[in-house]
């Protein structure tokens, strides 16, 4: 009796120091990884966009790790700019070159198009579009759509960078003025869609991550967007596409879909107002209403992806496979 007492104290101690080992390993940040930092909606030059500013910073520091670079997934300013928005106002150093260091991010800063940069200042996108050429800048928008591959001479991971700024998404009227929207043309739409599907249709890296500000599918504020389904839903599907990043409703969330190979990553905390989740009838892995950003990992047979609070500490985390499969 004492002998099976003892062997099954030893079996479970060694089960959970198996698991202790494993989770351990799990929290670990590979150095020898290709890395990546995401934010959205965290363009207001305010506290809560400094606060997270200041997490990924210690973040990188703590773990010693150099990313390759940051992506900003929509809503980069905000509001009216004093003095009228061009590539020389001052918020690019205050909000974008000083508050995200080239000593802690030297990559570039790869950006997508939210509805707040085509309606918060005049010509808003196309500053943007022309900020990106200006010499030695990090920011990086060559046009409203494009290819990144990362890795090396073989690339580790494809992003696609897209515009959602469609007119049954960003258009209408202004609710203050009645002033029209601007947006993306229906020619824009259509331009892209073709770029869309000849990329994916391409060879591509082993993982393949789409990049748009609003989502396909959200538990949040704003819900799902249904024209981003109609169109983009089964390409990612019959195309493999791991995941999908984006921001719009500011929160964290990670959704999974019943039949979808595609994880759908929700990185809208950057530091604008968090606003409360909505939809409490679809179940998913993670949603907080929540200041944070978005790590990314890649290795060549594992993306892991985990949302971090304003302490740098890991809030969410899950790894998808080359074939689709996802472990937490």
């Amino acid at each position: 009796m004492n002998r099976r007492r003892a062997l099954k104290t030893l079996f479970c101690s060694s089960a959970a120091l198996s698991l202790n080992l494993r989770t351990q390993a799990q929290a670990e940040v590979a150095q020898e990884a290709l890395h990546l930092l995401a934010i959205g909606d965290f363009g207001t030059g305010g506290q809560d966009q400094k606060n997270v500013a200041q997490a990924m910073q210690a973040f990188v520091g703590k773990e010693k790790i150099k990313p390759a670079g940051l992506w900003f997934i929509g809503d980069n300013v905000y509001g009216p700019t004093e003095g009228g928005f061009t590539v020389e106002a001052k918020r690019w150093k205050e909000e974008i070159e000083d508050m995200y260091p080239a000593s802690l991010f030297p990559g570039p800063q790869w950006a997508v198009l939210g509805n707040h940069d085509y309606h918060d200042n005049p010509d808003g996108e196309q500053v943007q579009l022309a900020y990106a050429k200006k010499p030695g800048v990090r920011w990086h928008m060559p046009e409203k759509w494009y290819r990144v591959d990362l890795g090396g001479a073989k690339p580790l991971v494809t992003f696609l960078a897209l515009d959602t700024n469609f007119p049954k998404i960003s258009g209408g009227k202004n609710k203050k003025t009645g002033a029209p929207k601007t947006h993306m043309s229906s020619d824009e739409e259509a331009r892209q869609l073709e770029w869309l599907k000849s990329e994916l249709a391409k060879p591509r890296a082993p993982f393949t991550v789409v990049v748009g500000h609003h989502p396909l599918y959200s538990n949040g504020s704003h819900k799902d967007t249904q024209p981003l389904i109609e169109q983009w839903g089964d390409l990612f599907q019959e195309h493999k596409v791991h995941a999908y990043l984006c921001g719009h409703d500011h929160d964290l969330q990670h959704l999974e879909l019943e039949g979808k190979f595609t994880s759908f990553v929700l990185s809208g905390g950057g530091g604008a107002r968090i606003r409360k989740l909505t939809n409490e009838t679809r179940k998913m892995p993670y949603g907080k209403d929540i200041n944070g950003f978005t790590h990314l990992q890649i290795q060549p047979d594992a993306l892991t992806i985990s949302h971090r609070g304003l302490d740098g500490g890991v809030l969410h985390r899950f790894t998808k496979r080359l074939d689709g499969t996802v472990v937490m």
